[in-house]
Parts: structure tokens; sequence; C-alpha cells
């Protein structure tokens, strides 16, 4: 029965995403910045919707009075590609750092960037980060919420990664509000394939943490925030398994 739902799943988004990338050819050919988003939005509240109805799958979102309705940096976990719908159901105006090559889907990857996405070409190193830290500021002084995954990848559940500098950079460029957010999302939309559980996917947003720490005080204060986070809601984190040889 989960194959099953996960196929009709599958179809669904499929055929979504076709029907409303025809009719989003206009707003294409107009350029309309604001309405891009807006109509990217509802193809993601579409999307979860699905996700929700099919799959019986619930999505619980804790902590929301934390998310400003201005300028913030959101530093979430990233298990799944459900992580990249659900801030657009939440954030008033959200604008993820995505991979480059998402920008060359047909349908998708045109809206991506009229929506105000902002790609990174990883391999182009410190060009690309300027290019990152420019366009982010530009969001920044809109008033935009700018949602960046810090592990760089999407990770299993309770599995702890290095986190990339890129965080640190956009938080110290900018006087605002820096976002911790856990999730549990890899248990029920697992991190490759669409196989997906029912259950409840949790998404829990943490109080703003200081933007102007340094750098290796600000990523182990979003490690810290992650895990008690994940903590207070049961979800899974890492655990130091070391073993004390002294004795």
């Amino acid at each position: 029965m989960i194959r099953i739902r996960a196929w009709l799943f599958m179809s669904y988004f499929i055929i979504l995403t076709l029907i409303m990338g025809v009719i989003a050819m206009p707003i294409r050919a107009l350029r309309r910045h604001k309405l891009a988003l807006r109509y990217a939005q509802l193809w993601s509240s579409l999307t979860l919707r699905g996700l929700s109805l099919i799959c019986r799958i619930r999505i619980t979102v804790i902590g929301r009075e934390n998310l400003p309705s201005g300028a913030c940096l959101v530093a979430s976990q990233h298990q799944s590609f459900f992580d990249g719908f659900i801030w657009m159901t939440i954030a008033e105006q959200p604008a993820y750092v995505i991979k480059q090559e998402l920008t060359r889907i047909p349908f998708i990857g045109p809206m991506l960037i009229l929506s105000g996405m902002v790609p990174v070409e990883r391999a182009a190193g410190a060009k690309a980060l300027r290019a990152l830290m420019k366009a982010t500021q530009e969001h920044f002084d809109e008033g935009r919420q700018i949602i960046i995954f810090p592990e760089g990848t999407r990770t299993v559940p309770g599995e702890r990664v290095p986190l990339q500098p890129g965080v640190v950079a956009l938080a110290k460029q900018a006087a605002v509000p820096v976002i911790p957010v856990a999730t549990n999302s890899g248990l029920h939309w697992p991190r490759r394939g669409w196989l997906m559980t029912p259950g409840e996917i949790i998404v829990v947003v943490g109080e703003a943490l200081p933007a102007n720490a340094g750098r290796h005080s600000l990523i182990d204060s979003i490690y810290r925030s992650w895990d008690k986070l994940c903590i207070a809601h049961d979800i899974p984190h890492p655990v130091d398994n070391s073993v004390d040889l002294r004795h």
C-alpha cells in the first residue's frame, strides 16, 4: 500500500507541475516577480496537500511565532525534498538558497529564478560566495526571509555533518535574526527516492540566535539549538556514544 500511495503521489505531483508550468507561461513572459512567488507558493501548498491526503502524512509546524515577518536567515536541517516545499507555505516572502542545477529543470527552473530563489554554483568557490552574499543582501533589503540548509546536503535523521561556511558569511553581512529549525522529515520522506511512509512530519522553529557571533560560536549555537529542539520534540538527534576508556 505504501508503494501504491507513493506512486499515486508522484503521478499527482508530475501532473500538477506540468499543468501549473504551462499556466505559468504568461507570468514568465511578463516577468512578474511577485506574482511568480505567489504562484510558487500555491504550487508548494498544493504539493503538500497532496502529500498529506495521498500518503497520510500529517504536517505540524511548531514555533511559528519565532519567525519574523521581515528579513531573517532561516538555518534549517535538511533531510528530504519536503524541506524544499514547506517554507513556501510558512514564510511570507521566502527565498531559498538552492543549487544552480535546479534552475535547469523544465517548467520549475525558470519559476525558481523569477520568484527570487538564489542559485549557487558550488564549484565556483569564492566567486560563488560573493555572488550569494550580493543576491541575499538585496533580498534582505526587501524584507525577505532567506532559507538556507547549512548542512549542504540531505542528511539521515540524527546524522551530524559539518556545516557549510556560507551560513556564517550571510549572518555576518546583515543584521538580521538567525532562526534555527529542526525537522524529522526524513523519517517519512526519505533522503533519496519517493517512498513516503505515513506519520507526522514535524518542523520546529526555534528562537533567534545572535547574528554577530564569530564563526565557531555561530555554528556551535546552531548545533546546540537543533539538539535542544530535537530533544524537546522527540526528534532524532546526534548522540555522543563515545566510551570513557580511563576505567
